[in-house]
């Protein structure tokens, strides 16, 4: 039906070396230098001039047919987890959530896009743009550089918002690869969870743990009795929110025998909504001071904004349902779903038209150790395809109904700037227990 995902059969080799070379070379956000000079460098031999963000790894690309219409931007995303434990880790990191065929996917659809003839009945523009650090993890590291001025935001996505690198986009959208249903297929849900950062790191006293311990506070005691009574909220939290706080301690102490003076524990609070994400956190600051408090320790309560809840444009995602149809061999459209994760790609939902849906072609737990990609073919070539088709879709017979979209378009944020004075609120510092001189404790917080 359309004839751009055709050009993308004629670079198959380009896209089969590119997932190859990425899933061999994974590194974490923030981190992705190799992978960021393979594909910058893949791009302009293919003709495109790039803009890079020059500090950070990452960079943009602008097609324009040469008549108007809106911009419309395609992502693919750089980064690996720390998995250790995956069979074909390198250094302990690993693609294991799929981004490797994403990025591939994307110089594919690059390549198909500069063949003779792709753009003749396209208007408006095009955005190709490799972003980084979308699995928010490392966070300490990623704090640091926040503290440095490297970074404003903890996601790639975020922070390319933040340097203005969207601000002339009128629609995003990229495609995920999946190990929910066999190759071939795809789904498209309605969106996803939100959430915002949180790490505890409690303050004891350090102490010979066999001679003198009742001399010490233990940082580890406290943070596991945290752990107990953040578990004793659960049942308070509405089912309906989907309120997810999966903690692990990152720190716990350096000898064995000596009283652990600090220990770190670190999470995510995720919702639905916002205000239910708020509200969660909230009560969980309040579990986490008071076990602190019990055990004589102080604990530093340390919020920083994570992603906001994705909710999908429904003129994307029926647009989206049509190139998939066109291209691959069943579709699940799930306009009710929302999924339990999170992206950045939510943030951009809040200001913009977005959708986010999943490609077949993996194999195995996303995030596991057993995750793989048994169908490249699938993850990478189907999704340039279907890439190809959407964009035909949305920018053909004028751009018309891309223009639509946008103009029907009710976001949450007004502005790019709203968003963000919303979600730089969230930034929070709080040292929660203070020891008063007369025996009182008083807990903080906000």
């Amino acid at each position: 039906m359309y004839k751009i995902k055709h050009y993308v059969d004629r670079h198959r080799t380009l896209i089969e070396d590119a997932f190859q070379y990425i899933w061999t070379h994974p590194e974490t956000g923030y981190r992705e230098w190799q992978t960021h000079a393979y594909l910058a460098e893949q791009f302009r031999k293919l003709g495109y001039e790039l803009t890079e963000a020059g500090d950070i790894p990452g960079f943009y690309t602008d097609l324009d047919t040469g008549r108007p219409g809106p911009t419309l931007l395609i992502m693919g995303e750089l980064d690996a987890l720390i998995c250790p434990n995956h069979p074909e880790n390198v250094n302990g990191n690993a693609h294991a959530c799929g981004h490797a065929a994403q990025c591939a996917a994307l110089l594919g659809l690059a390549a198909a896009l500069k063949e003779k003839g792709a753009l003749d009945s396209l208007s408006g523009k095009i955005r190709l743009m490799a972003v980084p650090a979308e699995e928010l993890i490392e966070i300490e590291y990623r704090e640091q550089l926040r503290k440095e001025g490297k970074i404003h935001s903890f996601g790639g996505k975020v922070e390319f918002m933040y340097r203005g690198f969207m601000d002339d986009v009128d629609l995003a959208m990229m495609i995920h690869t999946s190990s929910a249903d066999r190759p071939h297929t795809g789904d498209i849900n309605a969106g996803c969870n939100g959430m915002i950062t949180f790490t505890a790191v409690f303050h004891g006293k350090a102490s010979h743990a066999g001679g003198s311990p009742h001399l010490g506070v233990n940082a580890l005691y406290a943070a596991t009795q945290a752990l107990s009574a953040c578990n004793a909220v659960r049942e308070t939290f509405p089912d309906e929110e989907t309120i997810r706080f999966h903690p692990i301690i990152t720190e716990g102490g350096a000898s064995v025998n000596i009283i652990p003076s600090r220990t770190t524990l670190e999470s995510y609070v995720r919702g639905q909504h916002m205000k239910s994400i708020l509200e969660a956190n909230q009560r969980l600051r309040r579990a986490v001071a008071g076990s602190a408090a019990s055990l004589g320790a102080g604990v530093t309560i340390i919020n920083r904004p994570g992603y906001h809840p994705a909710k999908y444009d429904e003129g994307m995602m029926l647009a989206m349902k049509e190139a998939m149809e066109d291209v691959l061999e069943e579709v699940y459209y799930l306009p009710d779903f929302y999924g339990r994760g999170s992206t950045d790609n939510g943030d951009l939902s809040a200001v913009m038209p977005t959708i986010h849906p999943h490609i077949g072609g993996a194999a195995g737990h996303g995030h596991g150790d057993d995750y793989r990609i048994v169908s490249v073919d699938s993850a990478c070539v189907d999704s340039a395809k279907v890439q190809a088709s959407f964009v035909e879709i949305l920018l053909g017979h004028g751009a018309e109904r891309a223009a639509r979209i946008v103009e029907e378009y009710r976001p949450e944020f007004q502005s790019i700037k709203d968003y963000f004075t919303f979600m730089d609120s969230l930034v929070k510092d709080i040292e929660a227990v203070q020891y008063c001189e007369d025996g009182t404790i008083r807990i903080t917080l906000e």
